[in-house]
């Protein structure tokens, strides 16, 4: 019973974080890790703000209020 309870809200987890895009961050690692193992990986805070600027300079993303 509890390990169905456990791999329900795990999935629940993975299934938040795919559709609020919160995983980005650990895919963006592993490709850097995979394709690029020299490169720095940069902080959170430094992928979540060139994500957000990026996002402000195209046009295409959409308007961002606030």
């Amino acid at each position: 019973m509890r390990s169905a309870l456990h791999r329900a809200a795990s999935g629940i987890r993975w299934y938040i974080r795919e559709l609020t895009d919160e995983s980005a961050y650990d895919r963006y690692v592993a490709h850097i890790r995979q394709d690029h193992p020299d490169a720095p990986v940069p902080s959170r805070r430094d992928f979540e703000r060139a994500r957000t600027d990026r996002q402000e300079e195209d046009p295409r993303q959409g308007f961002r209020c606030c």
